[in-house]
């Protein structure tokens, strides 16, 4: 094989892409390595798998050595080889998806009936208010700016963002998700919001932290800055969907709202939904219901499983979701699609899964939260630590 270890990690990620477009995320790293992949023909992913084989075994126990683990899993997807849906999941992002009893979701239900206003069944109820406090099609951009600028300034708090970091925001419409981060490079971030999805004040707040600070763009400018112009670690100028990496990327999203929302800058974003977004509500009890529901996302690992283990309907899949997700048919029905995309019919597991496993991480130490923005944390780590 030529060139380093790292070199042979980002020309498996690029190769792969050839295949699957999104199986890589972001890449800024040298030009001249995608250059080469591009202008060569896609490589037969039968010897992807053994290029991803050969490299794993050039591997020490060790970060790099997990990213490798999950791309020849997906390498082996990709080939054509048939692996038990929990296998595949196990094998990419290193946690392996199990059955939650509805009896979790029963509990949840119990306490958003006493929080969720009216009568009827919950998930109407839930979706009845979720529109009652909708931000207008038109005002979503500007909002959005807003409250990434109000998150930017409050993270400043938390963690050093190196000068000439920063993103800009646009709307998008026919995409499987609410919101993505693409990552430029060079510091930069370029924040899309589906247009086509109604977006409430609350889950306008969120997916702006989410998206940006202290989630994905403080993760990924951070670690631009120390990891790879800092420590020169060529292996962090790729990020890939089908590994590890997303699913502490995608916990740190998670857990990243409730650190400023949650605290004295609470009033600032309830002003900002108002006055921004043209949407007046009570910040409190939209979070009490965001977290009451929190149990309810292992409703879509069920989902995953029942669809692609358990060879269940997409009609039963979005009944399971309206029932037990506490969705209303257009929210499930964009979840189903996303639990069908090729690089996401897996990656849906790292949004539970990453929320509990860096949530119980991180506790309220703000020390394990810059941790995981700023250095190369495994989920073998995250595992261990006692909860």
């Amino acid at each position: 094989m030529v060139g380093s270890v790292a070199e042979r990690y980002i020309r498996l990620g690029l190769r792969l892409d050839r295949h699957v477009e999104g199986t890589v995320d972001a890449y800024f790293g040298p030009p001249e390595l995608a250059a080469e992949v591009a202008a060569a023909p896609p490589v037969d992913p039968r010897a992807l798998v053994a290029d991803a084989a050969a490299l794993l075994a050039d591997l020490d126990d060790g970060w790099l050595r997990d990213q490798v683990t999950g791309l020849h899993t997906y390498a082996r997807v990709v080939a054509g080889e048939r692996l038990d849906y929990a296998d595949e999941v196990e094998g990419c992002y290193g946690i392996r998806p199990t059955h939650t009893d509805e009896a979790v979701f029963a509990a949840a239900h119990k306490r958003l009936e006493e929080l969720l206003p009216g009568d009827g069944p919950l998930d109407e109820r839930r979706e009845r208010w979720r529109r009652s406090i909708t931000v207008p099609p038109d005002r979503i951009e500007q909002a959005l700016v807003a409250v990434i600028a109000e998150a930017r300034a409050r993270t400043l708090a938390l963690i050093d963002l190196p000068d000439g970091e920063g993103v800009v925001v646009e709307g998008v419409r026919d995409v499987s998700w609410l919101g993505y981060n693409f990552y430029l490079g060079d510091l930069r971030g370029r924040v899309a919001v589906n247009l086509d999805m109604p977006t409430s004040a609350v889950e306008l707040l969120l997916l702006g932290i989410h998206e940006t600070y202290p989630g994905h763009q403080a993760e990924r400018a951070a670690k631009e800055q120390r990891l790879v112009r800092g420590r020169g670690l060529l292996e962090e100028t790729i990020v890939l969907a089908p590994c590890p990496q997303s699913l502490i990327s995608e916990g740190i999203g998670q857990v990243a709202p409730m650190t400023l929302l949650a605290g004295a800058g609470a009033a600032a974003f309830e002003t900002l939904a108002r006055d921004a977004a043209g949407v007046d509500f009570d910040l409190a009890h939209a979070l009490a219901v965001e977290r009451a529901a929190e149990p309810c996302r292992w409703a879509e690992v069920n989902a995953a499983l029942m669809l692609h283990a358990d060879g269940a309907s997409e009609d039963d899949v979005r009944e399971y979701l309206r029932r037990w997700g506490v969705m209303g048919d257009e929210m499930a029905g964009h979840v189903v699609r996303f639990m069908t995309e090729p690089t996401s019919r897996t990656y849906i597991v790292n949004y539970p899964a990453g929320r509990a496993l860096c949530g119980a991480y991180v506790g309220d130490d703000l020390d394990r939260l810059r941790q995981l923005l700023t250095e190369q944390v495994r989920v073998g780590e995250l595992r261990s630590h006692p909860s």
